[in-house]
């Protein structure tokens, strides 16, 4: 049985969140869907402030205090999370769902050595036990460390967060992250401020251990040529809507939306000129108006008439390759994969 015959481990639909400030309401999601299986990696795209990371935290239970979910219904492996109460949401977390963040120094400990921090996560979520659980703990968090590729466990385990590179500081957050073996882990722009060699090898490194353990796994990135290359599905969200989702390779040969069409012409590649780059035209919408189109894209789009801005378009569920669009693209419309630039 293909992972796609079988029910999806996440699975969102018609998600909506808000958040109330004072300078108004934030429509920050608005109907998002979203499916993943076991084993599937599962791209996010998006200009920064589409909401892609606003929709990983609300998942989790970790959104802002401000924030409120509005509408649709959220289940992981049949367990409703928006339902779902804050202990059992905090059992989850680390063991059945795990999370790798923007930013790895600030995410970790740093008056606590890296061993440690994961000693703490599979002390509280391993159910580790036993007369010597110092020493085997100790042990399993030198093998984590280990399967992420870090060299010398035995000693990097006493190191210090300031003590490591930037690879070497996200190295240990795929290891606490999994730690205790998840069925789904979310990637937040896990490469982040790390150079394009370090990049490449983080990369590799998320995607073979999710390979290996069939887990799933949602890569949530602005970088369509690291998504093309690790992921097998890509959602593109544009200012909390999900306008396009497709196999990755039918979405670069034919991308239907016109947002999706600009982020690819504007993302370079190893052939790229400068030149050659067509930037996103205009911004993203102020998401606190009480006058915004139906199509968020629609003051963007060269393709826009009145239907866009009075009717909102909506992926067909029953397409393999779906797009929100009234105006989409035509099929002939190609756009070659973009790859990564040479590394030097």
């Amino acid at each position: 049985m293909s992972a796609a015959s079988q029910p999806p481990l996440l699975d969102v639909r018609g998600f909506c969140l808000e958040f109330r400030t004072r300078g108004g309401t934030v429509r920050a999601l608005e109907g998002v869907d979203l499916v993943l299986h076991k084993g599937e990696i599962v791209g996010l795209v998006g200009e920064s402030g589409s909401g892609k990371s606003v929709l990983s935290y609300a998942l989790l239970g970790i959104s802002d205090r401000a924030a409120r979910v509005t509408g649709g219904s959220a289940t992981f492996g049949g367990l409703d999370l928006l339902q779902a109460d804050a202990r059992t949401l905090a059992d989850l977390r680390g063991r059945e769902i795990s999370m790798i963040f923007q930013s790895p120094r600030t995410a970790l400990n740093p008056i606590r050595p890296v061993g440690l921090q994961i000693e703490d996560v599979l002390r509280r979520h391993a159910a580790a036990t036993g007369p010597d659980l110092g020493r085997s703990l100790r042990e399993r968090a030198v093998q984590a460390l280990r399967e992420v590729a870090i060299a010398d466990p035995e000693r990097r385990v006493h190191a210090y967060p300031f003590e490591l590179s930037g690879g070497m500081c996200q190295r240990v957050m795929i290891a606490l992250a999994l730690a205790c073996r998840p069925s789904l882990l979310i990637a937040d722009e896990p490469t982040t401020g790390l150079d394009v060699t370090t990049q490449a090898a983080v990369m590799d490194l998320i995607a073979g251990l999710a390979r290996e353990r069939q887990m799933a796994t949602l890569f949530i990135t602005h970088d369509l040529a690291l998504a093309a290359e690790h992921c097998d599905r890509i959602v593109v969200m544009h200012a909390g809507h999900a306008v396009e989702r497709a196999p990755t390779r039918a979405l670069f040969a034919a991308p239907r939306h016109p947002y999706t069409a600009r982020l690819i012409g504007s993302t370079p590649d190893a052939s790229s000129r400068v030149d050659s780059l067509v930037p996103v035209p205009g911004s993203l919408p102020d998401l606190r108006r009480a006058d915004l189109p139906a199509c968020r894209f629609a003051e963007r789009c060269d393709r826009a008439q009145v239907r866009c801005r009075s009717e909102r378009p909506r992926i067909d569920p029953a397409d393999l390759h779906g797009v929100a669009c009234w105006h989409p693209l035509a099929a002939a419309a190609a756009a070659p994969m973009p790859s990564e630039p040479a590394h030097g």
